[in-house]
């Protein structure tokens, strides 16, 4: 018997009955409806792999059925039938969604060839679909590199959590992939094919944060000219992550641990009740058990959201991964530019494992970008490393941290924008391009770095 349930709709009992007898002689199973009212009944009742409806039907036609299809089963076949077939007719069927569009007098070749083809097409569909539901699970952590056994026990984790909906707390240094993880988390999850939504809560004022994070009624404060959707809502059903939750002001907290123990919430300057279903990541850079200590961080909200902690070692601690990390990013980056990754020489890779990488593998990509784009050649050497990288200098979290760490790197990056507007006689277009940037991108990156102008000698 041939695989393929079908539904056949034609208010024609006589070609009806004739046409499901001899499909069903050829294997199929076959339901039949000679109204939009029946079909749309076997439709919701009814797991179906192909409709086969004709274009004119009593209480209705054939593109009625098309469009119930489209809209209720996206990913169902149709085929359209006509007596009166014109190419103004067939145009506005396949525009509509339909798969193909038969004329009457049917010829049986013609039809088990159309159907054969239609039900092949969703046998591929729903191969995708499933292959790609695989792939989500299974590479959820493609962006995550690392051998590492502490790696591996992130990795073990993300897999027992990732399909609950469990608060998760997110710890680790600057610069070691917590956004990546939150991200990981999300794929990985019943919650993939939602929204995933990031809040950076340390990049905004309290009022405006709050405003962000729950939205606010139109006239709730100066400048709210309309009423706007919190980040809270747009992850309904999906995720929302909270990046550096440690500084969030005592009446945000209030707030935040309301969401967190009843997920609902009144907007700002609203009275309104919003109830939402949304799976809450948040991350931080402190030590929130300090920050409860020195009064600074709610010890309700501390316990509230401490309920499932994912620490992220520093890349100081998992050495042995930065060969590998250093060639995904390599790679990358060489995709980009077009141009082919030959790997690292030897001492290039020594002295990266003796630097202590204060700015974890965000430092680790950047140091990898620039000496892809600046080297010679395609191989990156022990001269294509900024000095103190070259010479494996221990540098200290005490000595190059937050504005610190923010200055050093700039130091770098200004040098690199320097050198390619020279290369490209200031051009600003062909900068970005061999930057792998957008003009955008470089003109606020010259701007921030005090190269806004250009030199007299250019003007």
């Amino acid at each position: 018997m041939k695989s393929g349930r079908l539904l056949l709709v034609d208010d024609d009992s006589h070609l009806l009955d004739s046409m499901a007898t001899w499909l069903r002689e050829q294997g199929y199973f076959v339901l039949t409806a000679r109204s939009c009212t029946t079909a749309f009944e076997q439709l919701r009742k009814e797991q179906l792999d192909l409709v086969i409806a004709d274009i004119r039907l009593d209480d209705g036609d054939g593109f009625d059925v098309l469009a119930w299809c489209r809209q209720n089963k996206p990913d169902l076949m149709v085929i359209l039938l006509t007596g009166y077939g014109t190419v103004e007719t067939g145009i506005e069927a396949l525009r509509a969604g339909a798969f193909d569009l038969l004329t009457k007098p049917l010829i049986d070749e013609e039809l088990e060839m159309s159907i054969q083809r239609a039900l092949s097409q969703n046998k591929v569909l729903v191969e995708n679909q499933h292959l790609k539901a695989q792939l989500d699970l299974r590479f959820g952590l493609e962006s995550i590199v690392g051998h590492d056994h502490r790696m591996q026990r992130v990795y073990d984790m993300v897999d027992r959590i990732a399909d609950t909906r469990a608060t998760v707390l997110i710890t680790g240094e600057s610069g070691t992939g917590k956004s990546l993880l939150a991200r990981a988390i999300h794929r990985r999850s019943g919650r993939r094919d939602q929204s995933f939504v990031e809040v950076a809560c340390g990049a905004m004022p309290e009022a405006l944060l709050e405003s962000e994070l729950f939205g606010h009624a139109a006239g709730s404060f100066t400048g709210a000219v309309g009423e706007k959707i919190g980040k809270f809502t747009q992850a309904d059903k999906g995720t929302i992550f909270l990046d550096e939750i440690g500084t969030a002001s005592p009446s945000l907290q209030v707030k935040l641990l309301r969401v967190l123990q009843e997920f609902n919430f009144e907007p700002v300057g609203s009275t309104k009740t919003i109830k939402v279903d949304s799976r809450v990541i948040l991350a931080t850079n402190e030590d929130l058990s300090e920050a409860v200590a020195d009064g600074r961080f709610r010890q309700d909200l501390f316990y509230r959201v401490n309920v499932i902690n994912i620490e992220l070692p520093s890349l100081r601690e998992r050495i042995a991964d930065i060969p590998l990390l250093a060639a995904h990013f390599q790679q990358k980056t060489c995709e980009e530019a077009g141009r082919p990754a030959e790997g690292f020489a030897d001492d290039a890779l020594q002295a990266m494992q003796r630097y202590n990488w204060p700015g974890n593998v965000r430092e680790l990509q950047n140091t990898i970008e620039r000496a892809v784009l600046l080297g010679r050649s395609n191989k990156v050497t022990i001269d294509d490393l900024p000095p103190q990288i070259a010479a494996g200098q221990p540098v200290s979290l005490e000595t190059l941290s937050g504005k610190a760490l923010k200055e050093a790197m700039a130091a770098p990056e200004r040098a690199i924008i320097l050198e390619m507007l020279e290369n490209n006689r200031w051009n600003r277009n062909a900068t970005a391009d061999a930057l792998g940037i957008n003009r955008t991108t470089l003109y606020k990156k010259m701007k921030r770095l005090g190269i806004d102008k250009l030199p007299q000698a250019h003007m």
